[in-house]
């Protein structure tokens, strides 16, 4: 600032020079806010400098661009560092608005990159295995203001930063402003939030920069600087968007008395007047080639070994037509023989595993075959006992074996004689069982016992019987039906016993006894499907030939309607009946007039007297059919009667 004012001492107009002075002095040192509670300040381990840093940390934000901190103009050995690898980015840009690092929702590769007058190093570690987040570094020192900001994309984030400021710079920039608002501002790289010409005419009059975020006061101007004349002159140009490919930067403007060409706060020269922002093409010499890594794909194996794959193609960034856009070129521009591995092995977890806990029991049987077990359980690789479904069933160890003991000695078991016969008098029988079982007591009968079975029924006498009535059955007879629902009887009789001598007597003698059944259902086999038929309807004519009609369904044995019957052998739903010729019936009384009467009946005539005379038998036969008919018949068979009348003529 001493320079400044020396040179401004030899001009040949001190007074204005020295209101100058003061008025730009009185931007320069605006009133400024608090710092932000995660920021910190330190000592500088270099001379002359302090350390500011701070950790930005939030659960869960918005998807979307989020500034961190703004890093003033000169600052030097820039750290930035994602404390644990995230799907999250790291973006930068200047205070004009350029993008850096990760503008305009594009991500761009690792490497190094050249802005603002310093080398920035930008590192995203790709390996799957990596637990290390994004980071930024740069030397410094810087020429602008730069805006740190985080992509989020996944909760939790967590970012460092540091960097070092002269002292000289501390008692007119605050510290950097940081933004971590409840509900963050989602601000994408590339917005237009260009600072205006006074705070560009103030860093130029102090030799420093301002704060962004200061808000100057308003200043109090002497009228008699109006009168003076301002202008806007180029001061040079922004960083290039770009640093390949082809990028844009703009002309900077700042306001200029005109007489001294001496910087001014810009709100001296008139907006209108303001040259409109141009834009020149910058770096023009093509991107070099990279490799674009994919993704890795999820390991092939839930535990144990695997694979997983990712893709890896060769890209680059070109200008097309004012655009730039990536597109793919030969592996060889990237230099197939670095090109990153494709397939990288994987391990999420050790499988769990089969552990036999117990040896092999005793075998179930004393002789014989039976079985032994043992226990098999599926061991973690934590220890703990899991379901059979987490270890591999092929190669689970058999919990059970055959185990012969040799053969068993098999005898035969009788129960004992039962103790009543079977009869109340005369010869009977008593029983017993006999099974051949293991000697040493099993439920599972065997064949192959040693000597004859044993007798297991045996006559007995209860005593003479002595006029004693007694049902007796006989065999059942044959069923029915041969396939389906039958019935089948058998004879019942009521016999008396005198003696041994045995004698039929009425079956009301036995009947306070409880008479056998005679008759019971039987089904000797199922039917499948057949033909059922209705009872025949009765005929349409007593005489001369009519018809009767039945019904014809396809049943199967669950009495459902099927097709699977034999077509071939359809029952006959129609047929032919009272073929007999009508012959006309007489009364005693009185006699046709003419031997084809019948037709005066057919047609309904005998209502009227001419043919009830004429054919006065036929008419007798059906007057109590036809009495209640009404003279409107008459009508309608007028025709008939004149054609019958000249039928009974002939």
């Amino acid at each position: 600032m001493a320079g400044w004012c020396q040179q401004q001492l030899v001009s040949s107009r001190p007074g204005l020079i020295l209101l100058r002075l003061t008025l730009a002095l009185y931007l320069l040192y605006p009133s400024s806010g608090a710092l932000p509670w995660d920021t910190q300040a330190s000592g500088s381990p270099v001379e002359g400098h302090k350390v500011v840093s701070g950790t930005f940390s939030r659960p869960v934000l918005i998807v979307g661009y989020h500034k961190i901190v703004e890093i003033p103009a000169g600052a030097t050995d820039i750290r930035i560092q994602e404390s644990v690898k995230t799907r999250n980015y790291l973006a930068l840009r200047t205070q004009s608005g350029v993008s850096i690092i990760n503008g305009n929702w594009a991500i761009d590769r690792p490497g190094l990159i050249v802005a603002v007058g310093t080398r920035l190093t930008y590192r995203r570690p790709n390996e799957i295995r990596s637990r290390t987040g994004e980071s930024i570094t740069a030397p410094g020192p810087t020429t602008e203001e730069l805006h740190l900001y985080l992509i989020y994309q996944q909760p939790g984030p967590s970012v460092y930063y540091e960097y070092s400021l002269p002292l000289q710079d501390t008692h007119t920039s605050p510290e950097p402003h940081t933004h971590f608002n409840t509900h963050p501002a989602i601000l994408p790289l590339g917005s237009d939030d260009i600072t205006s010409g006074m705070a560009v005419a103030i860093n130029d009059v102090g030799g420093g920069r301002g704060h962004p975020n200061q808000v100057p006061s308003d200043p109090v101007v002497n009228p008699d600087l109006l009168a003076l004349s301002y202008g806007w002159i180029s001061s040079g140009h922004t960083a290039c968007s770009a640093s390949c490919g082809g990028g844009r930067r703009q002309v900077l403007w700042v306001c200029v008395e005109t007489e001294s060409q001496t910087t001014v706060p810009g709100d001296l020269c008139s907006r209108a007047q303001r040259p409109q922002n141009q834009e020149v093409v910058c770096n023009t010499q093509p991107c070099p080639a990279f490799w674009d890594l994919g993704e890795w794909s999820e390991c092939t194996r839930t535990c144990g070994p695997g694979t997983q794959q990712r893709q890896v193609i060769c890209r680059q960034a070109l200008r097309r037509n004012s655009m730039a856009t990536v597109v793919a070129v030969e592996t060889a521009q990237c230099g197939g023989y670095d090109r990153p591995e494709t397939t990288s092995p994987c391990q999420l977890k050790i499988c769990s595993e089969w552990q036999i806990l117990s040896e092999w029991s005793l075998c179930s049987v004393p002789c014989g075959v039976g079985q032994s077990s043992r226990e098999v359980v599926c061991v973690g690789n934590q220890g703990d006992v899991e379901g059979d479904d987490e270890c591999n069933l092929g190669v689970k160890p058999a919990p059970l074996q055959n185990c012969d003991m040799g053969p068993c000695a098999r005898n035969w078991f009788t129960s004992p004689w039962s103790t009543q016969c079977s009869t109340e008098c005369g010869e009977g029988r008593r029983s017993r069982s006999a099974v051949c079982l293991l000697d040493h007591v099993t439920n599972l009968p065997l064949d192959g016992c040693d000597g004859p079975r044993p007798q297991e029924v045996i006559s007995c006498d209860a005593g003479p019987c002595h006029l004693r009535l007694e049902w007796y059955t006989g065999p059942w007879g044959q069923c029915s039906a041969e396939c389906g629902n039958g019935t089948q009887t058998r004879g019942v009789a009521c016999l008396l016993h005198d003696n041994g001598r045995l004698e039929a007597v009425d079956q009301s003698n036995c009947s306070h006894l409880d008479r056998p059944m005679s008759s019971q259902s039987c089904h000797l086999k199922v039917c499948g499907v057949q033909w059922y038929a209705t009872d025949w309807s009765t005929c349409s004519r007593s005489c001369d030939g009519g018809y009767r009609v039945r019904e014809v369904c396809c049943l199967a044995d669950n009495v459902t309607p099927s097709e699977l019957c034999d077509l071939s052998a359809t029952p006959e739903s129609r047929e032919d009946c009272n073929t007999q010729p009508c012959l006309p019936e007489t009364v005693s009384s009185c006699s046709d007039q003419y031997y084809n009467c019948v037709f005066v009946v057919q047609a309904r005539l005998c209502v009227y007297s001419y043919y009830r005379t004429a054919c006065c038998s036929s008419c007798s036969i059906i007057t109590h059919t036809h009495s209640s008919r009404t003279t409107s018949a008459a009508h309608t068979h007028t025709h008939t009667h004149t054609l019958l009348k000249n039928l009974l003529r002939r």
